[in-house]
């Protein structure tokens, strides 16, 4: 299962956002591999850098425990948990936060 294929097996109406954080990710961190991990759209470089997925009231995003910390100012107003970030449907995506967040995790991850 590929990245698109993930994104066309969910609801219509989320299939658009989610486009637009895969797009926003891949933007962010184009060599990247795209992979499925964890039942999760994922980037990696040699390990899981990212994931997302689509829930019914919320777009998950998962760049791990310190990319969250390191973001917690920005992320006031938005549910999160010790590595994830809820981005509830019924809100407009910060994909500019989003871009930055797929940036810091690819670099906290990719440490030699």
């Amino acid at each position: 299962m590929t990245i698109s294929d993930y994104i066309n097996e969910q609801d219509e109406a989320i299939r658009p956002r989610l486009l637009q954080v895969y797009d926003a990710i891949r933007t962010a961190i184009p060599d990247a591999e795209e992979c499925i991990s964890w039942q999760m759209p994922t980037f990696r470089k040699c390990r899981n850098i990212i994931h997302f997925a689509a829930y019914k009231k919320h777009i998950g995003l998962y760049p791990g425990p310190q990319t969250v910390e390191g973001f917690a100012d920005q992320l006031n107003g938005y549910k999160t948990s010790k590595g994830a970030i809820q981005f509830p449907h019924d809100q407009e995506i910060p994909l500019d936060l989003i871009a930055q967040i797929a940036k810091r995790s690819y670099k906290i991850n990719t440490k030699q």
